[in-house]
Order: C-alpha cells, then sequence, then structure tokens
C-alpha cells in the first residue's frame, strides 16, 4: 500500500471513505482540507523555529542535522510539507537501502526511523499532522545528509591533514534548495542522488569492487594459508590446495584442478597475478610478504576500498580539464588532458618521516639546471653530522657554503662543531649539474611546503618496489616528456630543453597556461584490466579515515554552501 503523501489528498480520501460523505459539499470538504493543510504547515513551522531558535531540534529521538539548507528549505516555501510525491519518498529510502554500496552507513541517513514512521502513516487513521510534519522533516534533513555526504565527503580531510587545502563550496543555496525541491517534487530524487556523486570514472569502479569483495565476504570470505616452507613452482604442498583456492577465490585464477596440491605453472602466474594487484614483487613465489598480503580478510579489503572511495569524493568533484596527478602511495605521477592519462611515469615519495604531504596547487614555471639550496632540517639532521665525520664531504657532493646575500664562504673557518647549538649563519648550496639533488630539471608551483617535482641523479632508485625515498619533494623518472607536455609550445621540445640543460645556464621557462598539480593519497586503484590493485599503506593513513567513516554523523564546521 502507498502512503498518500499529499495532504489534501489523504484527508479527501478519509472524508471518500466516511458515512457522512454523500452529505458533504465541495465547499465544506475543501475548507476542511485547507484546515488540515494549515495545521501541518504550522507543525512545520514551530520546529523550524524551534531550530532557529535554539540551535537544535529533536525528532523522534534523532537529531536534525542539517542548520542552514533544511530551515531555508522550508522558509523559502512557507513552511509547506515538502515530501508530496510518493515516488520522491520511495527513491530516497531505496537509496537508502543501497547507500552501503558507497562505502557509507543507513544509518547516518534515518533509514530505520523513515521505515517505521511510513509504516506507521500506512495504518494510522486519522493522520497525525505533528508525525506527518516530523515524517517531511526527517526526509529532507536525509536528502542533506546524504548529499553532504556524497558531494564532500563524511570525513574531515582537515582533522587528518592540516595541510589539506582542497575544500570546495557546492553551489549557492538558494540554488541548491531550488535543486532539491525540483527533484522531490517532480519524483526525480533517484537521479538527484546519482548526479551528487563524483562523475569519475574510478568511483564507479571502487563501487564495483566493493560490491565483488562484500559478496565474498557474504559467502564466507577465503581461508587462512597456514605458515610454512616458501611455496613456489615444482613444490607438492598440501598448502598448496589453500593457496589455489584462495586465488580463484578473487579471480586470480580459473576454476581448475582447486584440490591439486602440485605448484604448477598456471598456479605461478595466478600468484604472480596476485602480488601484481598487490604491489608485490611479482615473482609467483608465496614468501613472507605474499603469504601476510594473501591472509589479509575479505573485511580489509572492504575497509580499503571504503577509504578510497571517502578520497574519491573529497576530491573527484568537477576536475579540470588539465591536471597532473601525483599517486603517492602507488610511487606514480599522471598527465591528465581531456581528463584521459596521457602520461605516467615512476616516482620517488618522502619517506615515512618526511612524507610527501597531500595538496593541490599549480604548475607555473619549470627551471632547467636548478641550484639546491639545502633545508634547514635536512642540513641539521642529515648533512651536519656526514660533514663532521668527513672534512671533504661538502667538496665531494659539490656543495658551497654561502652568505644570505649569495656570497661564498671559506669551509675551513668554520667550526662545525658549534653546531647546531647555535644558529647556522650561513646556507648550504649545490650548483647545476647531473649529481644536483634536484637533478636538472623542477617543476614549480606555489606552496608552503617547499615541495616540487624534479629529477634526480639516483634514477637506479626507481627500480625499487617501494620507492619512498626523498625528503618530501618528488622526484620522478621522465621528467623531460612531461615538460614538453606541460609547455606544449612548438619552442620547446626535449631536444631544445636539453640543449639548455647541456649549457649548464639556468633558466626559468613559464607555462603559457598554469596546470593544476593534485597531491593525493590513494591505496586501491583499478588497472587497466579492471582488476583492483591494493596497495601498501606507507604512511599508515588508511586507519584514521575508516575511524572517521564509522563514527557518527555530524556536519564540520566550515560552510559547503555560499
Amino acid at each position: 500500500m502507498k502512503i498518500i503523501k499529499c495532504i489534501s489528498c489523504f484527508f479527501l480520501l478519509l472524508c471518500l471513505l466516511s458515512p457522512s460523505h454523500a452529505s458533504d459539499n465541495s465547499k465544506q470538504l475543501r475548507a476542511t482540507r485547507v484546515s488540515h493543510n494549515d495545521i501541518v504547515r504550522g507543525e512545520i513551522e514551530k520546529r523550524i523555529g524551534i531550530l532557529r531558535s535554539n540551535g537544535n531540534l529533536t525528532v523522534h529521538s534523532v537529531q536534525i542535522s542539517s542548520m542552514t539548507v533544511l530551515p531555508a528549505l522550508y522558509e523559502r516555501f512557507d513552511f509547506r510539507p515538502v515530501w508530496v510525491n510518493e515516488e520522491s519518498v520511495g527513491q530516497l529510502i531505496l537509496a537508502l537501502e543501497t547507500i552501503e554500496d558507497d562505502g557509507l552507513e543507513s544509518s547516518d541517513y534515518h533509514l530505520s526511523l523513515l521505515k517505521k514512521l511510513r509504516a506507521q502513516l500506512i495504518v494510522e487513521e486519522p493522520v497525525s499532522p505533528s508525525l506527518l510534519a516530523e515524517f517531511d522533516l526527517l526526509l529532507s534533513d536525509s536528502l542533506v545528509r546524504l548529499g553532504y555526504h556524497l558531494l564532500i565527503g563524511k570525513v574531515d580531510p582537515v582533522e587528518l591533514d592540516t595541510n589539506w587545502n582542497m575544500d570546495r563550496t557546492v553551489v549557492e543555496l538558494d540554488q541548491l534548495i531550488q535543486m532539491s525541491r525540483t527533484a522531490i517534487a517532480d519524483g526525480s530524487v533517484a537521479g538527484f542522488i546519482q548526479n551528487m556523486r563524483p562523475q569519475a570514472k574510478v568511483y564507479n569502479q571502487l563501487r564495483s569492487a566493493l560490491a565483488h569483495y562484500r559478496d565474498i565476504q557474504v559467502k564466507g570470505g577465503w581461508g587462512q594459508i597456514a605458515k610454512g616452507l616458501t611455496l613456489k613452482r615444482g613444490m607438492n604442498d598440501s598448502r598448496v590446495v589453500s593457496l589455489r583456492k584462495r586465488l580463484i577465490i578473487t579471480n586470480d585464477m580459473a576454476d581448475d584442478n582447486q584440490d591439486d596440491p602440485s605448484f604448477d605453472s598456471i598456479l605461478e602466474q595466478a600468484v604472480k597475478h596476485f602480488q601484481k594487484r598487490h604491489a608485490l614483487v611479482s615473482d609467483g613465489i608465496v614468501g613472507k610478504n605474499t603469504l601476510q598480503a594473501l591472509n589479509r580478510t575479505a573485511l580489509e579489503k572492504i575497509n580499503q576500498i571504503r577509504v578510497n572511495l571517502e578520497r574519491v569524493r573529497w576530491v573527484m568533484h568537477d576536475l579540470p580539464e588539465k591536471f597532473v596527478l601525483v599517486d603517492i602511495a602507488g610511487f606514480r605521477v599522471h598527465y591528465f588532458a581531456d581528463k584521459v592519462s596521457v602520461f605516467e611515469t615512476r616516482s620517488q615519495v618522502g619517506t615515512t618521516y618526511r612524507k610527501t604531504p597531500v595538496f593541490k596547487s599549480q604548475i607555473t614555471y619549470l627551471e632547467l639546471n636548478p641550484t639546491w639550496t639545502v633545508p634547514k632540517t635536512i642540513f641539521l639532521e642529515d648533512l651536519l653530522p656526514k660533514i663532521r665525520r668527513n672534512p671533504d664531504y661538502l667538496r665531494e657532493r659539490g656543495l658551497r657554503v654561502i652568505t644570505y646575500k649569495g656570497e661564498s664562504v671559506d669551509v675551513k673557518t668554520i667550526d662545525w662543531s658549534r653546531y647546531p647549538r647555535r644558529g647556522f649563519p650561513y646556507l648550504l648550496r649545490q650548483d647545476p649539474g647531473p649529481n644536483n639533488a634536484l637533478g636538472q630539471i623542477k617543476f614549480m608551483f606555489p606552496n608552503e611546503q617547499s615541495v616540487y617535482l624534479h629529477d634526480t641523479p639516483s634514477r637506479s632508485l626507481f627500480d625499487a618496489k617501494k620507492r619512498a625515498f626523498s625528503s618530501g619533494c618528488v622526484r620522478i623518472e621522465d621528467p623531460f616528456q612531461l615538460a614538453e607536455l606541460l609547455l606544449d609550445d612548438d619552442k620547446w621540445s626535449q631536444q631544445e630543453l636539453m640543449e639548455v640543460i647541456e649549457s649548464r645556464e639556468t633558466r626559468q621557462i613559464s607555462l603559457q597556461q598554469p596546470v593544476s598539480i593534485l597531491l593525493l593519497y590513494w591505496t586501491v586503484k583499478i588497472a587497466d584490466d579492471g582488476s583492483v590493485v591494493f596497495i601498501n599503506d606507507i604512511y599508515e593513513r588508511d586507519q584514521s579515515v575508516l575511524a572517521g567513516l564509522n563514527a557518527q554523523f555530524r556536519f564540520r564546521k566550515r560552510p559547503i554552501v555560499k
């Protein structure tokens, strides 16, 4: 049985079922209907008044959270009920019933209470105006909460990282209210909710991955593979049967010969596929690290995907047509044009004690043959102990001591034992050249952390699987190809850039148009073949995001509407 959400129609139905209906005239009916509508409006107005005056409104032991959008929604339309279209009510409740597909919790959006009140309204006669008003308010608050999470995320990234600078305002308040009201009236709430999700392809891919691993969990997950000798091709071991079953469940191999205890070439390829999906050395051997990854539970995978869905909600709305994306945990740098990745290269990022920060900026210029002025922290913590032990360290590294005015200082006149007890009055600078710590080119974008992309002489480190080696900046493997793409200028091919490099002249080249750069942190991504790739949480950031997702609902303090 459908609920009649239009109050006037509902009251009309009650009158039609009444024995005295035949004697009612149309004027009395209209007057009664208007009176009933006015009562419901009055109940809504009373509650909005409480919310405005007290900053707090509780309905059926549930707090109304929206302090801006919800009261404005009802005030703009003279406190009339909003949810007069039964189809819209059904669409919202269905969206809440399936919101776990987004890695969110239905309990944040009053789902159980809304279903309870909806059932009560079906059987209650006469319908209480107070109950109708409260049901309407709860539906509106639910939609605001849901939109809030889909548009900007549930967890506040600023509370996790003070460097965060990717906050966004969603839309002007009046426009948001009109869009919401129209969607509800037209019965297009499902489409309205869908449009609030990030439209980036990766979001839908992660939702599919989440559904896949939830299905695995419902079916019992996978068993643990016992510890023992390293498993590899040619062995015959009872644990190989467990390994086969484990890899079949996650589609790393076909469902063939799952009871075979021999480690054959087919199984070796399946192990390599699994290792590739978990950013492990792809050698087909089940050693300590591979076994550990195999034995992580389906729930751990589910939570890892949920965390990364949240990260997509933080940043993947309204992306520019062109941007550079630094995938910190994945050790990759991409360049997107027309929102398609047209360039990708390996990178090295900050160590676990000098983490590469997450933020956005714009690349404005490149510098060829850069000098490197040693940051104070690196001087005190890294270089000073080496200089004390080796008097020739500065000369071997091509480092000069200079004053803040750029004048050279004779290192023989410096008593290094006085530091760091006293403030070091000079700077250390490395001249341009192939051994410069920044390599032969750097990419500059304004930021408070003094972080940038750059070349590096430590090129052998790109072959490492885990490449957290820098002091926070991002070293990239193919910098000149990226430079050519960013400059997008016939005058600056890679050949012309190399001619400047060979001159050893330090030169700045401005981009014709600044290009956005996003330094982001992902621990799950989707490979080109559709496989779900789980990445090591090098900075141990996932747990705090997961805790926020599992916490009770609350709005962040910063406004999201103009």
